[in-house]
């Protein structure tokens, strides 16, 4: 029977978590926030089995992303063959290093799959970007003790309160960064607006924000992902203020974030000055996806 694709609500996330948490590796793409975030500007759509949440994009053009749910158990002979349509080629992207090891057995020799290393997910140890001891982080170190030691600063966690002087600390960043030249910086602002906007209603969300006296000169918002990882969706900082992403990345952490021994800080998206800042962290793993091809 082919899949029945609709879209993305609010009102289906507990349920959606429930497959998600089933998931032996965690992407940041899957996560419920990030899907409904950036539903608008991806065009995507769900469709629900007994077994799986399949995921589809259909801007700018149409592709699957990975299904949702107990990977390790499913039958995939029978998923592939009763609920894609094998008359074309269907394409999946973003799909984890787990699920490829998954379905090895199913794959044919007509299948091509191929690596992605813009869409994997950089993963660094909590305590680590806490401390930031050694010679590694002797830089971030540097920075932030210049923040701490410059400003008189205080810290908030997230809450309803913060979203309009986060928007609009948002809407100064994009005059900033000029947005509007970008359309991928353009994409991100509609999708940090419409989470932010449903702040209350999404579950599993946390964040923080950083005010120097009374303006607020850094924000992230995150998601928890499962008892050992969280997930930081976005994190922008005033560039006024020196160490200003040094600050909000080590304080958020040391605040929220020690109960977690992971946080993915999502991907590069193949851009050079992005992958950089993200290997001067220091990650210690990656979640590692790939593009399959059936045909």
């Amino acid at each position: 029977m082919p899949l029945n694709f609709e879209p993305i609500v609010l009102q289906r996330q507990t349920e959606y978590t429930t497959y998600f948490e089933q998931c032996p590796q965690k992407a940041s793409d899957y996560s419920f926030a990030n899907l409904w975030g950036w539903a608008q500007a991806y065009g995507l759509l769900w469709a629900w089995t007994d077994e799986l949440v399949w995921i589809k994009q259909t801007i700018p053009q149409d592709y699957y992303w990975a299904p949702v749910g107990p990977w390790e158990n499913i039958d995939w002979d029978v998923s592939f063959n009763h609920f894609l349509n094998r008359s074309e080629h269907t394409t999946i992207i973003r799909v984890p290093e787990q699920l490829i090891e998954c379905w090895k057995k199913v794959l044919k020799e007509k299948t091509t799959v191929k690596e992605t290393r813009g869409a994997w997910d950089y993963l660094y140890a909590v305590p680590e970007l806490i401390e930031l001891k050694g010679n590694r982080f002797h830089k971030k170190k540097n920075l932030l003790n210049q923040f701490k030691n410059k400003y008189e600063y205080h810290y908030l966690p997230f809450e309803s309160a913060l979203v309009d002087s986060a928007l609009d600390m948002q809407n100064d960043w994009c005059t900033w960064r000029d947005c509007e030249s970008s359309e991928m910086l353009s994409a991100e602002n509609r999708a940090i607006s419409r989470i932010l906007g449903s702040w209350e209603k999404l579950e599993q969300l946390m964040g923080g924000a950083i005010f120097v006296k009374d303006e607020m000169v850094a924000y992230t918002i995150g998601e928890r992902l499962d008892e050992q990882a969280l997930v930081i969706h976005f994190e922008k900082g005033n560039p006024v203020f020196k160490g200003v992403y040094q600050a909000i990345n080590q304080v958020f952490l040391e605040k929220a974030g020690k109960k977690y021994q992971i946080v993915n800080r999502e991907q590069d998206l193949d851009d050079p000055g992005l992958r950089k800042a993200k290997l001067s962290y220091h990650p210690v793993s990656y979640i590692k996806k790939f593009q399959v091809t059936l045909v």
